[in-house]
């Protein structure tokens, strides 16, 4: 089992929930959690569920299989005894196995040993280029008010596992540190504590927390993962209040919440008062709010101006019943602003929230019968519009299941916390349906397709009326146990926006297309050297235009040594995108709880190199240097970010201290 832990792979796990996501999504919510449960795995033979749910890669048809198993088989013996669950594929299992165990996590835990642990960890990072807002020193022009280092502190403790204490700081490339409006130090402050199973209550959090209910309509805080390589991961399974523990500095709630256990009824009530940044005018009575920021970044005067600018006090209740299988909540949200929110002049903004109230209500279920999971949402922002989600997961066959997720989101259907599924990203104006299907050929051998169909009813983003789009995904992935994977993937994506060329379409609009193919082969060669090759390429179509094309090539090689205490590995990649429509992202190691989504665009190299050292028993040491290398251009970048030459590099050091 020693040795399954160490094969976790936090790439693969990443890029099958979701195809491609932002370089700036901070992923550390989700890898902190699943470096948790690393150190301390799910027994498998105690878990109700909820635990597995956490780990996000899991579909609830399958932790239903798994506990039914347990019901008629009795405990398990072996975590091997995966395997001859109906849907746990090779490649599930190899996902799952290295989260869970059989038994005592040590022998202290039989024991019953009060335990209190702490973590400490800091991070240092930069661009070693200069870009254009360090070097204006006008002060009547934009520019950056701070250094160009990023730090970032984080600080855990836990007792008993029960008491759980969450604190982060951080300040931004470009922010002030401890002078001008930063006289404070850092940017961000983030404090959570958490309690669980405190008398009838199941979970108190105190400062920083997240909500997640249902299926995200309404109340979704965190990480939203779309559409990915596995396709039954639409549907949403909120596991209600948590901690907050993210470095992103918007999308939480700052207050108290807790979830009360009442028999057969989870009650969740919350409130929420926090500062938001935005462009506010209170020259005017009533002070007016016109954009609200979600970057968290305070670098230049006008972002400074925008800093903590209003204020949102939030407060709900949500109630949920539990019978066996059946699940059935209802959730109610109010949200009132300190300014009027004033709708954009765009034609895509006629339809927003206007006003500094706003009241939204929810009603969602989930059922299991036998092979079928079924779950839905509707969702009602008080006058307003609505919107509303169906699903299905059905095994039809111990290697073949399929999903459908149904959906139609109104115009005026207003939340600011919700996140549904969908091409959109504020779960409003779509009408779709996602049809996916997994079969798995052999043991070994695993096809993963969806089928997505939108319709989008008014104006959006480069698109001034009704258009449509559609996403069809196909991958075939072949599984070595203990070894590694080889997998086959295209998807092309169909949408219609704006013509811009001479004359006028019947509709306005043109019809685009993106054709990408990827084969990658991850391999253990043995104990120490694991090798990842990828090669990816696409095709870009607009009508009235020529194509265009993009490929990129890459090679990443692990290492680690006998002992285990030093490990490193590097990418070198080579990559030609004749446009922005033909960007490929791909996902990039880093330091703990740092990785992401790196974006290779235009003509150039990327590497990195990426190395750890245990230095003690408490003590551990990450150092990451990446570089972008483009030749023959003068600039990289534009605007304030813009680096006169043709390299841009950035180096972290972090350092984390467990006692």
């Amino acid at each position: 089992m020693a040795q399954t832990n160490e094969k976790v792979d936090l790439q693969d796990l990443f890029e099958s929930l979701s195809e491609e996501l932002p370089e700036d999504t901070d992923l550390s919510e989700l890898t902190e959690k699943w470096h948790y449960y690393l150190e301390h795995p799910i027994d498998l033979n105690k878990t109700d569920g909820r635990e597995l749910t956490e780990l996000q890669f899991l579909d609830p048809l399958l932790i239903e299989q798994l506990l039914e198993h347990r019901t008629i088989s009795g405990n398990f013996i072996n975590v091997l005894e995966l395997q001859s669950i109906d849907g746990f594929n090779e490649r599930m299992v190899n996902f799952l196995l290295p989260f869970v165990r059989i038994g005592a996590e040590s022998p202290f835990e039989t024991l019953k040993v009060k335990s209190f642990k702490q973590e400490f960890t800091l991070r240092y990072a930069r661009i070693l280029e200069k870009t254009k807002g360090y070097r204006i020193v006008d002060t009547t022009k934009s520019r950056y008010l701070g250094d160009a280092n990023r730090y970032a502190f984080r600080y855990r403790a836990q007792l008993n596992g029960r008491i759980h204490l969450a604190v982060n700081m951080e300040k931004d490339a470009g922010e002030p540190f401890f002078k001008d409006k930063q006289k404070m130090g850092f940017d961000f402050y983030s404090l959570s504590l958490s309690i669980k199973n405190f008398s009838r209550f199941k979970n108190i959090v105190v400062g920083d927390y997240a909500l997640q209910f249902g299926q995200g309509l309404s109340m979704w805080h965190g990480l939203n993962f779309g559409k990915g390589g596995l396709v039954q991961n639409t549907a949403r399974q909120g596991i209600g209040v948590k901690s907050y523990t993210s470095l992103n500095e918007a999308n939480f709630m700052r207050g108290i919440a807790g979830t009360l256990q009442l028999k057969h009824f989870e009650i969740t009530p919350y409130f929420s008062y926090r500062s938001i940044d935005g462009k506010v005018d209170r020259t005017i009575s009533p002070a007016t709010i016109s954009t609200i920021a979600s970057t968290g970044l305070h670098r230049t005067p006008t972002e400074q101006e925008y800093r903590h600018a209003a204020s949102q006090m939030a407060y709900g209740l949500n109630v949920l019943w539990r019978y066996k299988r059946l699940k059935v909540g209802a959730h109610f949200n109010q949200t009132q602003l300190d300014v009027f929110k004033v709708k954009g002049k765009a034609l895509r903004q006629e339809a927003d929230f206007e006003g500094n109230l706003l009241r939204n209500i929810s009603l969602y279920a989930n059922y299991t019968i036998r092979n079928t999971y079924l779950f839905g949402e509707f969702a009602n922002s008080m006058n307003g519009g609505s919107a509303w989600l169906v699903g299905s997961i059905i095994s039809l066959h111990p290697r073949l299941s399929t999903v459908i997720l149904l959906r139609e989101y109104k115009r005026d259907f207003h939340t600011f916390y919700g996140q549904g599924f969908g091409e959109s990203n504020n779960t409003s104006n779509e009408q779709g349906g996602y049809f996916g299907l997994t079969y798995q050929l052999g043991r070994k051998l695993v096809w993963s397709n969806y089928a997505d169909i939108s319709r989008f009813p008014g104006a959006r983003y480069q698109a001034d009326t009704t258009s449509t789009g559609a996403d069809f995904f196909s991958q075939l992935s072949y599984i070595w146990y203990k070894r590694g994977q080889i997998s086959f993937r295209y998807r092309y994506r169909l949408k219609e926006v704006n013509y811009e060329g001479d004359g006028r379409t019947e509709t306005g609009l043109v019809s685009t297309g993106k054709q990408q193919l990827r084969i990658e082969l991850h391999y253990r060669l043995n104990s120490i050297w694991t090798i990842r090759s990828r090669v990816e390429a696409n095709i870009f179509q607009k009508e009235y235009q020529e194509n265009s094309f993009g490929y990129m090539i890459y090679q990443d090689v692990f290492w680690k040594s006998k002992a285990g205490k030093f490990r490193s590995n590097m990418r070198i990649a080579y990559f030609d995108a004749a446009s922005y429509d033909n960007r490929i992202y791909a996902y990039e190691q880093d330091v703990l709880y740092a990785s992401g989504f790196g974006m290779y665009n235009t003509k150039g190299w990327r590497t990195y190199l990426n190395l750890q050292y245990r230095l003690s028993r408490h003590l551990q040491v990450w150092v990451k240097y990446a570089l972008y290398y483009y030749p023959g251009r003068e600039t990289i970048g534009t605007g304030l970010d813009q680096i006169e030459g043709n390299r841009k590099s950035e180096v972290k050091v972090q350092l984390r201290w467990q006692l």
